[in-house]
Formats: C-alpha cells, sequence, structure tokens
C-alpha cells in the first residue's frame, strides 16, 4: 500500500482517475501527441539519487501541464522542498520509506515556498 505526502502529511491515496505513468528518463517533447486530455502523471523515482525526475516535472509544467503531477518511488523527505518547487503536487512512498522517515520528517519540509530564494527576489523588488 502507498503512503502519499502533501503539505499537510500522510493520507491514504484517495484518486480514482487514470495516470500517465512516466519513467524519469523519458523526453516530453516526444510526448505531445500521447498527451493530449491528460489530467494525472505519474514520474517515477528509481532512485532517490537520481534527480531526472524533477527536472521532467519542471518541464513538464513549462509546457504547459497545469493537471496533477506526483512522484512516486524512491523520494526521500530532504527532497520533498526539491519536488514541490520542481511542479509536484504531492509524493507517493511505499509503508517501508515512510516508516523510517515519518510523517514529522516530511512535515518540517512543508513549507517549500517560504524559504525560496525567488520569493526572497520577488518580496524585494
Amino acid at each position: 500500500m502507498s503512503v502519499i505526502v502533501t503539505d499537510t502529511g500522510f493520507a491514504p491515496d484517495r484518486f480514482t482517475g487514470t495516470w500517465f505513468d512516466l519513467e524519469s528518463d523519458v523526453d516530453p517533447n516526444a510526448l505531445d501527441a500521447q498527451m493530449q486530455g491528460v489530467a494525472a502523471i505519474r514520474i517515477a523515482f528509481a532512485s532517490f539519487a537520481d534527480g531526472r525526475g524533477f527536472t521532467l516535472a519542471a518541464r513538464l509544467r513549462r509546457m504547459g501541464f497545469a493537471g496533477r503531477l506526483r512522484a512516486k518511488g524512491h523520494v526521500i523527505a530532504d527532497q520533498y522542498t526539491m519536488a514541490r518547487r520542481a511542479g509536484f503536487d504531492e509524493v507517493e512512498i511505499d509503508e517501508a520509506l515512510a516508516a523510517r522517515q515519518p510523517q514529522a520528517q516530511w512535515l518540517a519540509r512543508a513549507n517549500w515556498q517560504g524559504h525560496d530564494y525567488r520569493a526572497r527576489l520577488r518580496a524585494s523588488a
């Protein structure tokens, strides 16, 4: 069973729609025709050391994808801020990872906008 991590903590997966699943090494430009009408994309993370999923999420957002975007797999609590800044709405982890990195560790990074250098630049402009 999976655990969904959001800015408010752990939750069960209540999404009932259809996912468009992607590996982190996919070129989003090659998906143009397949992405028509897609409302939810899930990007797989095979390893916490592989950051290509973050790049893919940011590229999808810059290309105009406004639907639900979920990181799935080996994302650790220390990466939650990066996941949110890259454009992910949520992270899906397994119960074993949730046990090793409890909700408090994820919530400590939930204020992902508060310490963003871009927010500080906008405020000073």
